[in-house]
Formats: structure tokens, C-alpha cells, sequence
């Protein structure tokens, strides 16, 4: 230890010594020259503007769970709205959270990551008439997405959406882990929301293509069309009118901004 505080002080005192022998053999100081400039920081990227904020909650006596803990909540939510049996018909409820997080952001983009959808698959085949170049879209295919009308007619958009906004904390932590740091989850909902609405509304049979083992519409431009809106096209237009009018309600409860059909 004696040892260590020498040494210490030896470096000191020499720094001294040497600090001022420089001195000593140094000419007479002119003035000090002007200090360079200093650098502009770098401009910072300005935050995310939040278009669409959640409305703030009056504190609840009942915690919320944690992420990692949180299916048994979201499933007593499921099944509050739709009930035990159609809960296991229609929906995957495991990890649901994340399921509703990816689900809604992969609705606007080209595809939908199946491996985290929170619907199961429509039950049936996809039906079309005709064979060779001529396939077009049957009407009976319609028929298999009534059920899913059916649960979205079932529910009150004003305690959907309240439910909602007590969770968004737990939404908005996924969201972030899905490598959205400075994103905010429901802006990407109401995006998702208004990327259904615009979906073209065709009544008559459309024409489809069978490169492989799936049909695709044979026009370009469907084709090109996102996840969502391929979806909302194949339900049929009666379908998927009764599906945007809930959608607009959903939306107006989130927003508060009314919007015409």
C-alpha cells in the first residue's frame, strides 16, 4: 500500500517538474489564439408526431399483467365479447397480444406473417368457376366468411374500443419489440383501419390466375393491392360493407372523427 501512494505521488510531482521545465524553456507567450470553432451538433431527427393519441384512462384498482403473463387476461376479454366457442373457432389464443401487434401492422403491407395471425384460417377452399385462363371468382366462396361478419356484428365498438385502450400499454410495449422504437401502435391500428376502408368494393365476378397451387387475380393492379384490402375484396361487397361500417365505428371511437361511407 506504502508502495502504491509513493508511486502516486511520484507521478504527480513529476508531472509538475516536467509541467514546469516546459514552461521555463518556452519563449515569451503572444496572445492566445482564437479557439477553432466549435462544431455544430449534429441535428436531431424530430420525434414521431402522434396523430392519433389514446385517450387517457381513469386509474383501474385491477393491475394490468405483464406482457409475458397477459394471454389468460386477453382471453377472458376474447371471451367476454364472443364467448367460450367462438373464441377456440376463430381465434388463435396464444400469444394474443403479440398476434393482435403483428396482425395489425402486416394488414397494410403486401403480406400477412402466418406464423403470428391472430384469426385461424377461414374454414373451406377458396372457390372460383371456369379452368385454363378463364377462372373467375365464385359467389358461394362468400358464403364462408359470413361467420366472421356474424362476430363483428356482435360486438359494441364503444366497449371494444375502451377495452382496448385499457390494454393499448401492453399493445404499445409489443409494438415497440417488434422494432418500433419510436412508433406509436395506435396510429398504426387507425392507418390499418383506413387501408380496409379504401379497398375496392368489385361486383361483379373478377378474374383470376392459377400459376401454381393459389389463384391470384389476374389483374395487376388487385394484385398489387395490400394484405387487407385482398382480403376485404374476397369476401364479397356485401361482406365487406357490413365489415367497414363497423370499421368506421371503431374508428370513431378511437379518433373522435366521424367519417362518410
Amino acid at each position: 500500500m506504502k508502495k502504491t501512494m509513493w508511486l502516486m505521488v511520484l507521478l504527480v510531482l513529476g508531472g509538475i517538474a516536467a509541467g514546469f521545465y516546459y514552461w521555463q524553456m518556452q519563449p515569451e507567450p503572444g496572445p492566445a489564439p482564437a479557439p477553432p470553432p466549435a462544431e455544430a451538433p449534429p441535428e436531431a431527427k424530430p420525434e414521431p408526431q402522434i396523430r392519433h393519441p389514446i385517450k387517457e384512462m381513469e386509474p383501474s384498482e385491477k393491475p394490468l399483467p405483464t406482457l409475458e403473463s397477459s394471454d389468460d387476461a386477453m382471453l377472458d376479454v376474447l371471451t367476454g365479447f364472443f364467448g367460450q366457442q367462438a373464441v377456440q373457432e376463430f381465434f388463435d389464443v396464444r400469444e394474443i397480444v403479440r398476434r393482435f401487434v403483428v396482425t395489425v401492422d402486416n394488414l397494410p403491407r403486401k403480406h400477412v406473417a402466418l406464423r403470428y395471425r391472430l384469426f385461424k384460417p377461414v374454414a373451406g377452399q377458396f372457390l372460383a368457376t371456369g379452368e385454363g385462363d378463364n377462372y373467375l371468382t365464385n359467389t358461394d366462396n362468400f358464403r364462408r366468411y359470413k361467420s366472421y361478419v356474424l362476430l363483428s356484428d356482435a360486438v359494441d365498438a364503444r366497449k371494444l374500443v375502451a377495452v382496448y385502450t385499457r390494454f393499448y400499454p401492453l399493445f404499445q410495449q409489443e409494438y415497440v419489440n417488434l422494432g418500433y422504437p419510436k412508433g406509436y401502435f395506435n396510429d398504426r391500428l387507425v392507418e390499418a383501419i383506413d387501408d380496409l376502408l379504401a379497398a375496392p368494393e368489385i361486383p361483379s365476378a373478377i378474374k383470376l390466375v392459377r400459376p401454381k397451387v393459389m389463384y391470384l387475380f389476374a389483374d395487376p393492379a388487385l394484385e398489387e393491392l395490400s394484405a387487407g384490402q385482398k382480403i376485404m375484396i374476397r369476401m364479397g361487397v356485401e361482406n365487406a360493407v357490413r365489415i367497414k361500417a363497423r370499421l368506421r365505428e371503431v374508428r370513431q371511437e378511437l379518433t373522435g372523427q366521424a367519417l362518410q361511407p
